[in-house]
């Protein structure tokens, strides 16, 4: 059987702390093809969501998904988000919260394989960069 696990009850219980205790519940997502938001919203792939009751319609909080309507800049949107897609949920007025590991699109995180011994070290990947010395 496999392990059911605790981020859609950890995702449940600080909305419901944050609601408790007057604070504005956010969630810190990391869009992907899957992730339902307005695209002109999404910055370096990520989105900032307010989920409190005033903010949202119909909001569901299940094991696999966050779905509700919202207003940006004045138009509704259907918002669905992948529970493993949330990166963190905090509360606006104090940052208090939890930030969970990154999740890759559910695949698994690949590291390349150690080099042999005696062999030179692989290239930084990447963009390369030269610096002015003066």
């Amino acid at each position: 059987m496999a392990e059911i696990s605790t981020k859609p009850y950890l995702i449940r219980a600080l909305y419901e702390w944050c609601a408790d205790s007057g604070y504005t519940p956010q969630l810190l997502v990391s869009v992907d093809n899957r992730t339902r938001v307005p695209p002109g919203f999404v910055k370096d792939g990520q989105i900032v969501l307010n989920i409190s009751a005033g903010a949202t319609r119909n909001l569901t909080l299940d094991n696999e998904w966050i779905q509700f309507s919202a207003r940006f800049g004045g138009v509704s949107h259907e918002i669905s988000v992948p529970v493993d897609r949330v990166a963190a949920i905090f509360a606006r007025e104090n940052g208090q919260g939890l930030h969970f590991e990154p999740v890759d699109a559910g695949l698994p995180e690949q590291t390349p394989p150690p080099p042999e011994p005696g062999e030179p070290p692989a290239p930084p990947r990447g963009k390369p960069s030269l610096k002015v010395v003066k």
